[in-house]
């Protein structure tokens, strides 16, 4: 079921998402060449737990047997990696990488859940332009996100415009509805008709990520049962934001 928030849990979801983009700010400040993934970890969770927040991806149980609970604050995803990627302290950031991080912040209550792809230092035009692309596919969805529309508006919008420039959307994996819990109804794919799928209403808090792949769409998990890669080898990247549903247009909560 979809959740029409009131008045004061989107009070308390501003502030949850307020907390998620003071962490990707303190980790833009951060990231560098020679660092590792687990100190990027230990940065997130600080900065989220000094300004009176959970890290909701510590711990969070996918609930398939086998398959650990995700044992970070954050996914930190580098190049083939779409997303999922444990933080470890054997690996290390380098030049010309691309770094997709995930985080979700839980704060009285309620989640707020961004993700970000940084270049590290020079890197080719065409992967500056998937990161770029990953990031306008968001942009280009949101226009649609306004009372009496489908969801499937923004889900077409997402796709098309990806496809347009020649990269691919990952299908197996898709954005969400968020609230008192880190993923809600409903799903939102990067890919669909127009014209499908519910109509969107004022008070309607969503997460919605374009993961979009340099080559073909075809992805694999490795044997920690949590990180996507791509199976050609092709870079990824991924841009999310939670916004609001409001009266006119969308409020991106997630952004400063």
């Amino acid at each position: 079921m979809v959740t029409i928030k009131s008045k004061k849990e989107i009070e308390l979801m501003r502030e949850a998402c307020r907390v998620v983009a003071l962490t990707y700010k303190t980790l833009e400040e951060k990231i560098r060449p020679g660092m590792s993934t687990w100190e990027l970890d230990e940065i997130a969770e600080h900065t989220m737990r000094s300004l009176g927040a959970i890290p909701a991806e510590k711990g969070y149980d996918i609930g398939i047997k086998g398959v650990p609970k995700f044992p970070a604050s954050i996914c930190v995803s580098i190049n083939d990696e779409v997303i999922h990627g444990i933080p470890s302290k054997k690996r290390f950031i380098k030049e010309g990488d691309i770094v997709s991080i995930d985080t979700v912040a839980l704060k009285d209550g309620f989640n707020g859940d961004a993700a970000r792809t940084f270049i590290i230092g020079d890197v080719p035009k065409e992967t500056k332009r998937l990161v770029d692309v990953t990031k306008q596919a968001f942009f280009e969805g949101i226009k649609y996100a306004k009372p009496g529309n489908r969801l499937g508006d923004v889900c077409h919008a997402i796709g098309e415009y990806v496809h347009s420039q020649g990269f691919s959307v990952v299908r197996e994996f898709q954005g969400h509805g968020i609230g008192r819990e880190m993923h809600e109804d409903p799903g939102i794919p990067n890919y669909g008709k127009a014209g499908r799928g519910i109509r969107l209403e004022p008070g309607m808090t969503l997460a919605i990520e374009p993961m979009v792949i340099q080559g073909k769409p075809n992805i694999l998990e490795l044997d920690d049962g949590w990180t996507i890669v791509t199976e050609d080898g092709s870079l990824a990247a991924h841009y999310e934001n939670t916004i609001l549903i409001t009266e006119k247009e969308p409020e991106i909560l997630t952004i400063l």
